[in-house]
C-alpha cells in the first residue's frame, strides 16, 4: 500500500532534510518552496519583519514500508531541531497514475 507523506519545515533546515531522504533511501519527491504559515510550537514563518522565515513542503509518495522508516528518522530528528522544526504528515495514497 501506497503512502503520502507531507513534510512542512523551516527552510533553514532544507539540507538536513535532505539527508533524512538520502538515509532512507527516498529518491523522489515534490518540492513547494517559500510556503507560509504558523504553527502552535513554530511560530509564525511569513516572510516578512514580523514573522521572518518561509517554510518549505516536500510530498513523498511511498510505500508503506518506506513511510515508516522516513516518520521514524523525522521523530528523531524533532528532537534536535527544536523550534525550527519539522512536521510530517502521513496521508493515505488512493491512486498513483
Amino acid at each position: 500500500m501506497l503512502k503520502m507523506i507531507m513534510l512542512v519545515f523551516n527552510e533553514a533546515v532544507e539540507m538536513e532534510i535532505l539527508e533524512i531522504l538520502e538515509q532512507c533511501g527516498v529518491k523522489n519527491f515534490t518540492k513547494i518552496p517559500e510556503t507560509y504559515g504558523r504553527g502552535t510550537t513554530s511560530g509564525g514563518h511569513e516572510g516578512n519583519d514580523v514573522w521572518p522565515g518561509r517554510n518549505t513542503i516536500f510530498y513523498v509518495a511511498c510505500p508503506e514500508e518506506d513511510a515508516k522508516k522516513l516518520l521514524a528518522a523525522i521523530r528523531e530528528t524533532r528532537k534536535t531541531l527544536g523550534k525550527e522544526g519539522v512536521k510530517a504528515f502521513l496521508l493515505p495514497l488512493e491512486d498513483l497514475t
